[in-house]
């Protein structure tokens, strides 16, 4: 696809920026009012956990066939189309009276999520290659910003007793009119008459494999870090429930201040050899973590954690758009390994935690960091 009119890249990544910041809030903002949610619709634990799954089983379904509906209505369009849709779907959980409908609505909510997360994304491995520097880390940095911010305001509504609803519409609604006007200020798309359509349903390629490993493993040690440090440190590191809360709010902040400078490092060092020293200090970080005996110790585990596995996820997805082909394509590919990742990574900790013990199961988060390092060689730009 050709833009029409002259291209802005300065225009264009500060619109872009503001896309990712959209993206996270609605997830930061959703997540801090699960608790509501979940007690709206008289979830038990077991029932709500069940659920939780179905917003990755959306996004796994529809990111697939993103690279159609770019096809069909073009970069701006399709973006306009699928990041409006997400905002919208912030409002679903809201209106739901019981699990069944509550599972039904994070479907649609998790496949509008990942198939605007894809478009997104393509769109910034075009905006990094105008601009000939790196972006992606300080983009998905804005994600993270946006997820605090969600969680903030959620924070501040549940602490003034304001029901999940109303504000669930609000947000939904400001973000909609938001994304609108952003994204009405990128050109729009010629689309070409000889262009190559691309698969309805395109599963990741052979290409792409490689950067999808280090990508599994990224994601991997993130859902880990966010969705068992507390329990870590309350359980093993003998922290009181509130240290534990701060540790997960410390966590992401980590992430986001690794993801905001991480440009000026991969464009000094490039991505390679970022990941590798990424993978090492994730290593160390949860190799801390499981000697971790007092709250201190494993705050700091977590924090080297999160700091290393910043970067990787945004090069990954970099990467993976500069492989050729059609970019939608080959980033859906990178995010549906992704996104399966995320999906097995809570699990996965919880299970190996009870067979043996949290501190053996982050022992196996410290062997994926050194995979990433090992495995950094497959960012490797080709000429």
């Amino acid at each position: 696809m050709l833009m029409e009119g002259k291209p802005n890249t300065r225009r264009d990544r500060i619109v872009i920026s503001l896309v990712f910041a959209i993206h996270g809030t609605v997830t930061g903002t959703f997540a801090s009012r699960l608790p509501w949610t979940a007690h709206h619709v008289h979830a038990t634990p077991g029932s709500l956990g069940a659920v939780l799954i179905t917003p990755t089983l959306g996004a796994l379904v529809a990111m697939p066939a993103t690279g159609s509906v770019v096809h069909r209505f073009g970069t701006r369009g399709a973006m306009r189309l699928l990041l409006a849709l997400w905002t919208a779907a912030l409002a679903l959980p809201g209106f739901m009276p019981n699990v069944g409908l509550l599972a039904v609505a994070l479907a649609c909510y998790g496949a509008s999520a990942g198939a605007a997360d894809v478009v997104m994304n393509g769109y910034a491995v075009r905006i990094e290659k105008r601009a000939g520097k790196s972006i992606m880390s300080g983009l998905h940095g804005m994600w993270s910003v946006g997820g605090i911010i969600g969680g903030l305001l959620g924070a501040l509504c549940a602490g003034a007793d304001i029901s999940a609803l109303p504000e669930f519409l609000v947000t939904a609604g400001a973000l909609t009119v938001i994304t609108l006007f952003a994204t009405s200020m990128l050109p729009a798309d010629a689309v070409q008459e000889d262009q190559i359509r691309p698969p309805r349903f395109a599963l990741p390629s052979k290409a792409v494999l490689g950067i999808g490993v280090i990508g599994f493993c990224a994601v991997f040690a993130e859902g880990s870090g966010s969705d068992w440090s507390a329990v870590y440190l309350t359980s093993v590191a003998h922290a009181s429930a509130a240290v534990g809360a701060y540790c997960v709010t410390g966590f992401a902040a980590t992430m986001a201040i690794g993801r905001l400078l991480g440009d000026r490092i991969v464009r000094r060092y490039g991505p390679v050899w970022t990941v590798r020293v990424g993978g090492v200090i994730a290593a160390f970080g949860a190799v801390i973590i499981v000697l971790a005996r007092q709250p201190a110790t494993g705050i700091l585990g977590f924090a080297a954690l999160g700091l290393g596995i910043a970067t990787v996820v945004p090069l990954a997805f970099a990467a993976a758009g500069r492989r050729g082909g059609d970019t939608e394509s080959s980033v859906a590919g990178i995010a549906t390994i992704t996104y399966t990742s995320g999906l097995l990574a809570g699990p996965s900790i919880g299970a190996l935690g009870s067979a043996v013990s949290l501190s053996f199961a982050f022992g196996v988060v410290a062997v994926l960091g050194c995979g990433m390092a090992v495995g950094a060689f497959a960012l490797r730009q080709r000429a």
